[in-house]
């Protein structure tokens, strides 16, 4: 079988490395260089989910295993259920568009070419983050992610970017370094050899209810620091602020999903008992994380950190669904962690078109473009309604089966996180009445409507949210099996306790 997996990530990885050889004559073709690998890189995965099976979606297909370090069991393991194709699809989307969305961000030829190339790296560690099988493969391209993200975040965001780089590493190098720890005790109650690491033989292994909760927390505090759920969350809304916000969206609506992905395919898999056990707590942080989230939300005064609190909110929705343990909440939270990547990567878009225009985030300085921009306006509003699940968009869909599949084991959490559409209602819509009502702001009369490529960036998520919010078996149907899968693995452990 080709390779698709692991072409998926080198085609990207040595299309950043042909942009850092580029000599300084041919580095004013970057964006276009980039660009076109991208698109190369949907097409090969579009032909690659063509060839998915979804009638077995929950077993692990387009499977490759090689060995890496045998010394220490390390294997070059990837393949992807239905989950994680969806989530590499997200990237092969969202990345393209994230440069289109940005394209006139940079005017120096070598900026230019180094924000394109860490773009590219980006992608290259997102797909192989949400393809492989093996944990040690898994950290090492958890911890190399931060390498591009630091760069990205630090070199070309706001005044404050040094410090909301070093926040953001920071935060990631704690969880890291927790889980290393959790990786290594694996090796040593794993059953070793030259596979020791891959997830099919880690799964079921016995071990004490003391160290099985230990290595739990090892991955889920990683996972949570990356999710973000609170308290682990305060690196987000400064990232939001000082990152470019096509950087800023391809981190929240890809690459924070990590943190979902791995608490589905990693605590629920090896450390079932682990997660049972801490699940009370977890729905509890959750639930805080739903309305927390969404009151910050609707006080903040500057765009960007009004959409890191949206997502605040919306993670804590996706935790709730995964830690009930039922098959149709985890569906849910399946679905959501793609449905919140197009409707945020698409909210943050177009705030940085707004902020491209004039200079500014904060909604003091907005006011009457309704009738300045009217297509902005109504894209605006469409991506926003999305943010506050209205029926017809697909995070609604998400959101319903979360709150339906919870509801008979967790009445309280699901009526306290309820609270949330109305709250998400208000912090749409008196954003949108700040910016687009009310009287012109005079210094805001020439601005221009959405430009084509704009337009190309933004409306592909909106037609994609259309499409999922009225046909959302297109994409159900890859999650119904692994999510069920995830939740009767608990289950069976549960009674077999």
């Amino acid at each position: 079988m080709f390779p698709y997996l692991t072409v998926l990530i080198a085609l990207p990885a040595v299309g950043a490395a042909a942009l850092w050889a580029l000599p300084a004559s041919a580095r004013s073709k970057a964006r276009q260089i980039a660009l076109g690998v991208t698109v190369i890189e949907f097409a090969l995965f579009a032909v690659m989910a063509l060839q998915f099976d979804k009638a077995d979606a929950g077993a692990i297909q387009f499977s490759e295993t090689y060995s890496w370090i045998p010394q220490i069991g390390a294997s070059w393991a990837l393949g992807v259920s239905g989950i994680g194709l969806l989530m590499v699809g997200l990237a092969a989307i969202l990345v393209p568009l994230a440069m289109m969305s940005g394209w006139r961000d940079e005017t120096d030829a070598t900026r230019i070419r180094n924000y394109m190339a860490l773009v590219l790296l980006s992608q290259a560690f997102m797909v192989g983050i949400f393809a492989a099988r093996d944990v040690f493969l898994f950290y090492v391209l958890f911890e190399a992610m931060l390498v591009p993200l630091y760069f990205l975040i630090g070199g070309f965001g706001g005044a404050q970017r040094r410090y909301a780089a070093v926040k953001f590493l920071l935060y990631s190098l704690v969880g890291g370094l927790i889980m290393l720890v959790a990786v290594v005790a694996l090796y040593f109650v794993g059953p070793g050899g030259e596979q020791a690491f891959l997830i099919d033989n880690l799964t079921g292994i016995e071990m004490s209810a003391t160290t099985e909760r230990l290595l739990f927390l090892g991955f889920f505090i990683a996972f949570a620091i990356k999710a973000p759920m609170v308290p682990l969350h305060t690196w987000l809304p400064t990232v939001a602020e000082e990152a470019p916000p096509s950087t800023t969206a391809l981190l929240v609506a890809v690459l924070d999903k990590i943190g979902t992905f791995g608490m589905i395919t990693l605590c629920l898999v090896m450390f079932p008992n682990a997660s049972q056990w801490a699940a009370p707590v977890i729905i509890v942080f959750a639930v805080i994380s739903v309305i927390y989230g969404a009151l910050l939300a609707i006080g903040q005064k500057n765009m960007l950190r009004l959409v890191a609190f949206t997502s605040v909110s919306h993670f804590g929705v996706m935790i709730l669904g995964i830690f009930v343990f039922q098959p149709t909440a985890m569906e849910g939270a399946a679905l959501y962690m793609f449905n919140h990547g197009l409707s945020t990567a698409a909210l943050f878009f177009l705030v940085g078109f707004l902020i491209k225009r004039t200079g500014s985030a904060e909604l003091s300085t907005y006011g009457g473009l309704q009738r300045v921009v009217p297509i902005f306006a109504g894209s605006f509003l469409i991506v926003g309604m999305s943010a506050a699940a209205l029926p017809g968009l697909s995070p609604f869909v998400s959101e319903i089966m979360v709150f339906i599949g919870a509801y008979p084991v967790a009445k309280v959490a699901v009526i306290v996180s309820a609270i949330s559409v109305v709250l998400a209602a208000l912090y749409i819509l008196l954003t949108y009445k700040k910016v687009f009502t009310g009287p012109e702001v005079p210094s805001l009369a020439g601005t221009k409507d959405l430009s084509l490529r704009e337009k190309l960036a933004v409306w592909p998520l909106i037609i994609a949210m259309l499409v999922l919010g009225f046909v959302p078996g297109l994409a159900i149907d890859y999650v119904s099996a692994p999510s069920a899968d995830a939740v009767a693995h608990v289950q069976l452990e549960e009674a077999n306790a």
